[in-house]
């Protein structure tokens, strides 16, 4: 067997581990996942499990640990986006909304990324926190245009457009 057949299938192996454990966190068997993880990078260290598990930490509300999580996932793949929007919706969560725009702004940049409407969401999050609305409103309606079934952003936008009008009832469209 060759090292480039012996990396993939050890690569296959850990993303089994990444998928079993993926299925125990949705279950809310949260460090039976962690374990799952973590033997996954055992095997073979990937920015998909390094980022599972630091998202499955931050709903333990260990935001340090899944932050160091997410550093490790860019380490090995810079083009994977979901922890870079993980790492600034952690510091959403912190209250450091100054903190998570760099973080965003680079997740909207990663070329592997399936779901650019998380970042933008949390962008209109940061936004909606600092008191600035119409660049909340901006950033929540691009969440809704990149996924139209995205039920979070759609009240995002509801919400703020009332919150405008209360405002000043002329100024929205």
């Amino acid at each position: 067997m060759s090292d480039e057949q012996e990396k993939q299938d050890k690569r296959q192996e850990a993303m089994e581990w990444v998928g079993k454990a993926y299925q125990l966190q949705m279950k809310g068997e949260l460090q039976k996942a962690i374990g799952l993880y973590t033997k996954s990078i055992e095997i073979c260290p990937t920015a998909e499990a390094y980022t599972f598990r630091g998202w499955t930490r931050s709903f333990e509300k260990d935001y340090a640990a899944a932050i160091e999580d997410c550093h490790h996932a860019i380490d090995l793949d810079p083009e994977f986006g979901n922890p870079y929007n993980d790492i600034g919706a952690y510091y959403v969560e912190q209250d450091e909304p100054d903190e998570a725009i760099p973080w965003l702004r680079m997740a909207l940049k990663a070329k592997r990324y399936e779901s650019y409407c998380f970042p933008q969401f949390n962008l209109g999050r940061v936004y909606e926190a600092k008191g600035q609305l119409d660049k909340a409103l901006e950033h929540y309606r691009q969440a809704l245009e990149e996924n139209p079934k995205y039920v979070l952003a759609a009240k995002a936008v509801d919400r703020i457009k009332t919150k405008l009008m209360a405002r000043n009832p002329e100024a929205i469209s």
